[in-house]
């Protein structure tokens, strides 16, 4: 993430139209707001359209507005996003649903920076940068003839991917205080944050529905919440009950680094929590494994030295049996 911070720095400078990937609920639209926020058109405005949102009847006059007259209802002229988007940011959610017959409309505005409304013959010079996103794999629509090739690679000028929540499980802790945070103020709770087998359920959930499936679940938590700490039975009924359970391997399906994390939280789970046994299991020495579970946020994992039916303690502690 901070890698992807300093891209969205280098990039916001420039002038290129940017493709940003990554699955629903990865916070594209926030990257998005970001670049505009951070490049010298941040005075401009920043202009968003989700392009699955529009029949493509009229998401051609969206885009690009209309002449009075150009079809039934259009009973003035109107300006398209385009347009409204002039000296500043032009943000395409969802642009692999944008159909073929306007694809070409829109690659020659990306080449030309010019477009002429529906039904006028008057020729519009614009200055609007225009920022993509897509949670479909628009290589394979290209393949299937369903997006442009040409418009493809006009998008993709830079390409900035956002990654899954389960990739960086180090955000979960960050992410959740700060929407616990958000939603404790606008409903004038006092929560002061979340129980030690709370914290351990939402890190060992995969969230496939990613930061968005996060924040509503702590929403939720804010609402159900009934002390100044979130517990097990405040969080949504699709996670994990028990909190010694991790995520469940699927091969394939999942990275070395979840594989990883897999494979040490389910050794530490069946020595119950000895780090010195599980370092002899895995292969690896104890250190490795301290370190790992530190990175995860995870120490409850482990066994402290001296307290063999704690749960609990610091990562720091933990020694041989």
């Amino acid at each position: 993430m901070e890698r992807l911070r300093s891209r969205i720095q280098t990039v916001a400078r420039t002038r290129s139209t940017v493709l940003i990937t990554g699955e629903t609920g990865t916070g594209k639209e926030l990257v998005a707001k970001l670049l505009h926020e951070q490049s010298p058109r941040a005075n401009g405005p920043l202009v968003r359209v989700n392009c699955a949102a529009f029949a493509p009847t009229l998401l051609e006059s969206e885009l690009f507005g209309h002449e009075q007259g150009a079809f039934t209802g259009a009973s003035a002229r109107r300006a398209g996003r385009l347009e409204q988007a002039n000296g500043g940011t032009l943000f395409l959610d969802e642009v692999g649903e944008v159909p073929l017959s306007i694809q070409v409309k829109l690659l020659r505005f990306l080449q030309e920076r010019e477009l002429e409304r529906v039904g006028g013959n008057e020729t519009l010079r614009l200055d609007v940068r225009v920022v993509a996103a897509a949670n479909r794999d628009l290589g394979q629509l290209v393949a299937e003839r369903a997006f442009r090739e040409d418009l493809y690679y006009r998008l993709r000028v830079v390409e900035l991917e956002v990654p899954p929540l389960r990739a960086r499980p180090s955000d979960v802790p960050l992410l959740a205080e700060h929407f616990l945070r958000r939603y404790a103020d606008e409903n004038g709770v006092a929560i002061a944050g979340f129980t030690d087998a709370a914290e351990r359920v939402m890190l060992a959930f995969s969230w496939p529905g990613n930061v968005r499936q996060l924040q509503h679940a702590i929403e939720q938590a804010v609402v159900f919440a009934e002390s100044d700490r979130v517990d097990v039975a405040d969080l949504p009924i699709e996670l994990p009950r028990d909190p010694g359970v991790p995520l469940t391997a699927m091969i394939p399906g999942m990275t070395l680094a979840e594989l990883e994390r897999f494979a040490v939280l389910r050794t530490l789970e069946s020595v119950e929590g000895s780090t010195s046994k599980a370092a002899a299991i895995l292969g690896v020495s104890r250190r490795t494994i301290q370190y790992r579970l530190q990175e995860w946020g995870l120490s409850g994992y482990a066994r402290p030295r001296g307290r063999p039916d704690d749960e609990g303690g610091d990562i720091v502690e933990v020694g041989d049996d």
